[in-house]
């Protein structure tokens, strides 16, 4: 099969995640089609690099030399073809097939597949799972059919429609990329730059800074990608994400709380600092962990309430800031901007520290 069009292979994934559709709520599909998406993309390229290598070497070939050839060490009993021929308990299958993936690519793919429970049958129907294979087979996704730059919008399309359906909880993995294209535009990320989202969704913000310097001419190889992100679902997302931009090994997602528990730190244990720090954080959380902040480094400003994280936030984004070069970007509510107490005096701290470029409101 020759290369289809950006809008074929939406049409596709999308149809393919429709399969999922009345047993399995809309909010979860992502949790389902993204790791099967991820799944069949490595174990097609991977056929597609043996293919290579046979005609390269043909009987000369041998297990050594196709190492070179792939980027992923997928062993005969965990490809799509393998697996998904199987006639019984299908889910409990393609969950045994995953956590051999990453064990077999522990620095690259350790717990990218996430923990949905692929074999419970209540949640996620043989049947259905069937058809979500079955709508997966129709689309070879491999270099001759789709490229990474397909591919990766393809993966930005599904996000969207994914957050449209899920309604109030898209929050949680994605940005409208309105918002993100005008952040990250101000931030104006260059060629060299390591670039930082504290609590990086789906990773929507750092593709962002890749294709601005794409489209000015840059090298993005040069560009180093970090993110932090709480959700482990969300987590696995962003990494998936990266990687179908072809930009997956030169970057770190880390799972965690990024308030509780930082966890980008460079050589001598501080939190590492970047020159572009861009986040949309979760509005106004409570629960935060004020009662640890008095005592933090990050804390430079003061300690914001307990049901109100917002200036913790800011000011883990400044603190992670390259003190000479860098530039913070954030979305918070308006709320930051009026209210008093201690939210008002960190405010105050920071203009006087001359930490404050602009605001800009954006209204529905």
């Amino acid at each position: 099969m020759g290369s289809i069009t950006l809008q074929e292979l939406e049409q596709r994934l999308w149809a393919a995640a429709n399969a999922l559709r009345g047993p399995v709520d809309p909010a979860d599909f992502k949790t389902y089609v993204f790791p099967m998406l991820f799944w069949k993309w490595i174990s097609d390229t991977w056929e597609y690099e043996h293919a290579q290598a046979v005609a390269d070497y043909g009987d000369d070939l041998t297990v050594e030399v196709e190492a070179d050839y792939h980027q992923f060490d997928l062993p005969d009993d965990v490809r799509w073809q393998s697996v998904t021929n199987k006639t019984t308990n299908i889910g409990h299958q393609i969950a045994v097939a995953f956590r051999k993936i990453e064990q077999a690519n522990p620095k690259t793919l350790g717990g990218i597949f996430g923990d949905a429970a692929w074999a419970n049958k209540d949640r996620l129907p043989e049947a259905s799972l069937r058809a979500l294979i079955t709508a997966f087979n129709k689309t070879p996704l491999n270099p001759t059919t789709v490229s990474h730059d397909m591919l990766g919008q393809a993966y930005e399309y599904l996000l969207k429609n994914f957050a449209d359906e899920s309604g109030k909880k898209a929050g949680e993995f994605f940005t409208p990329r309105s918002v993100v294209h005008l952040l990250a535009g101000i931030l104006d990320p260059q060629p060299g730059d390591a670039v930082c989202d504290p609590t990086c969704g789906s990773g929507g913000m750092l593709i962002e800074t890749i294709n601005l310097v794409k489209a000015a001419g840059g090298d993005i190889r040069t560009l180093r990608l970090y993110g932090q992100e709480v959700n482990l679902t969300t987590a696995s997302i962003a990494r998936m994400n990266l990687f179908f931009h072809d930009i997956g090994e030169d970057s770190k997602i880390v799972r965690g709380d990024v308030l509780r528990e930082p966890k980008l730190h460079d050589a001598n244990g501080a939190l590492r600092q970047f020159q572009v720090v861009i986040a949309n954080p979760p509005f106004s959380l409570d629960n935060w962990g004020a009662d640890r902040w008095a005592a933090d480094p990050r804390a430079f400003c003061g300690v914001p309430p307990a049901s109100k994280g917002d200036y913790a936030f800011i000011q883990h984004m400044i603190t992670s800031m390259d003190p000479e070069t860098g530039r913070v970007g954030v979305v918070m509510p308006h709320g930051v901007l009026f209210r008093g107490g201690a939210e008002g005096q960190i405010r105050q701290c920071l203009v006087e520290k001359d930490l404050l470029e602009a605001v800009i409101g954006l209204l529905r």
